[in-house]
């Protein structure tokens, strides 16, 4: 496998190809996001993970190959700064969380709750819903079978820790016990982790640490 995960603002893409599914990794705008853009190997058919900033260079990675949705994994502006300009000119539906879709600056198509699925291409996404670093994030797991596990995290899950929850003991704890509940106890430790900023993990690397986040308290 060619893929790193290790993307620079202004730099290309990182591309996965897994049997059924290639995920494209582009770093855009001053807060180094990552955006995430997937798509069916059988159908030719996609789904863009925060249209976060840079719209010229988002259209540019779809290029002129149909999107059906973009998913906002949470409600801070800078993961959906190019949503309104991606999503005109995609003709893609916006899709949220309903605790964090009315931040957004366009209507959402569909709003998703924990345990619901997103389909495409013959793709399915698991909706997970990480309470805490906002009260509507959500993570977005794929099972790819042989493939292993793909989850797309947000700010919600970072190597090296859950994500910012402003110093609030009940918000941490929440985030915390979500992550530890929802992800690390269902999933295997091959799960890769694809987050809102930066390089990506594993679920084994991060396990061990669990109990020193827990204590930190962030």
């Amino acid at each position: 496998m060619t893929y790193t995960g290790d993307v620079q603002v202004g730099g290309p893409a990182d591309v996965r190809e897994l049997p059924a599914l290639t995920i494209c990794k582009l770093a855009v705008g001053p807060y180094d996001n990552n955006a995430y853009l997937l798509r069916s190997t059988e159908t030719g058919e996609g789904l863009l993970i925060d249209a976060a900033a840079d719209s010229d260079r988002l259209l540019a990675l779809i290029a002129d190959k149909p999107v059906g949705a973009i998913v906002t994994t949470h409600q801070h502006g800078d993961h959906w700064q190019a949503l309104e300009q991606v999503a005109k000119v995609t003709g893609a539906q916006v899709v949220a969380h309903p605790l964090d879709a009315p931040a957004l600056p366009l209507p959402a198509d569909r709003t998703v709750e924990h345990g619901d699925t997103i389909e495409f291409g013959g793709i399915t996404l698991e909706v997970i819903h990480l309470r805490g670093h906002t009260p509507g994030s959500i993570a977005l797991l794929y099972d790819g079978g042989k493939a292993g596990h793909h989850l797309f995290t947000g700010d919600s899950l970072f190597p090296g820790g859950v994500g910012n929850t402003w110093k609030d003991p009940e918000r941490f704890a929440q985030l915390y016990n979500d992550v530890v509940e929802r992800v690390f106890n269902r999933l295997p430790d091959e799960t890769w982790v694809y987050p809102g900023h930066g390089k990506d993990t594993t679920l084994g690397v991060e396990r061990p640490s669990l109990p020193d986040w827990k204590a930190r308290g962030w």
